[in-house]
């Protein structure tokens, strides 16, 4: 399959390119080069440039959009919004019928969800609040619903939280991790984060139920505050990296975060 990721070269791309690679081709997009380790296509590109992703997406059967934003007003709706919008008609464009989105769990569920104990699950009606990321996310994803609807694009929209290098459990932000105290019960490697995006690409089309679908991208913990069922059955999903392990493992200093990416 040819695949074109959008915000390729940010914090999950390098895992969703090495879980891709070795099965699909690949047209990696960004703003920022990729390092040095990457070895594949890369076009120079801004997710909000409508006519530039247009013409990335020629050829493709499938558009990855991983691009984030999380702080600037502006720029937040230019690349989570705009953006989508950018990807949609990218895909309308030319007939491309399957679509990957990402997204924090609280665009989905926001703070008028955050006291449930039970069972928040993906087709929930969305309450994602006001703060800007997960607002600007959202209006993305209320985007992609309007073309799928109207021209039978599936989109599959996979929902993050808490995710942390296996190596040595850092943030996204690459903050140091303090062993079993600044891990949530929701912590997901990088690695099986890029794995939940190979298995959206692949997952066949008779199982999704609809054409606008999503999926909580967390654990599945015996008390099921985030229900990921869905996940795990449809997508077949299996993380290798479950809490008890990340919980329980011996911490590996690294100073290059892709080493096992790319």
């Amino acid at each position: 399959m040819k695949i074109l990721i959008l915000g390729g070269t940010g914090m999950l791309g390098p895992w969703v390119v090495k879980a891709l690679k070795d099965k699909h081709q690949i047209l990696l997009t960004d703003i920022k080069e990729p390092p040095k380790q990457y070895q594949g296509d890369f076009l120079k590109l801004s997710v909000d440039d409508l006519d530039g992703v247009i013409k990335a997406a020629e050829g493709m059967d499938c558009i990855v959009n991983l691009a984030v934003l999380r702080h600037d007003r502006k720029l937040a709706f230019d690349v989570s919004t705009k953006g989508n919008y950018s990807m949609m008609e990218a895909a309308k464009q030319n007939n491309i019928k399957r679509v990957i989105n990402t997204g924090p769990h609280f665009q989905l569920v926001g703070p008028s969800y955050e006291e449930w104990d039970h069972n928040l699950n993906p087709d929930m009606p969305a309450q994602p609040g006001t703060r800007l990321y997960a607002i600007s996310k959202y209006l993305g994803q209320e985007i992609c619903k309007k073309y799928s609807d109207q021209y039978g694009i599936k989109v599959l929209t996979l929902l993050y939280y808490n995710m942390r290098h296996h190596l040595d459990l850092t943030t996204p932000d690459f903050e140091p991790a303090e062993m079993s105290t600044d891990m949530t019960p929701f912590t997901t490697s990088w690695i099986d984060c890029g794995e939940a995006i190979r298995c959206a690409v692949e997952v066949a089309e008779d199982k999704l139920a609809s054409n606008l679908e999503t999926f909580f991208i967390t654990p599945n913990l015996p008390h099921k505050k985030f229900n990921s069922e869905k996940t795990y059955n449809i997508l077949g999903w299996k993380p290798r990296y479950s809490l008890e392990r990340l919980w329980n493992k011996e911490i590996i200093k690294s100073n290059n975060h892709l080493e096992d990416s790319y």
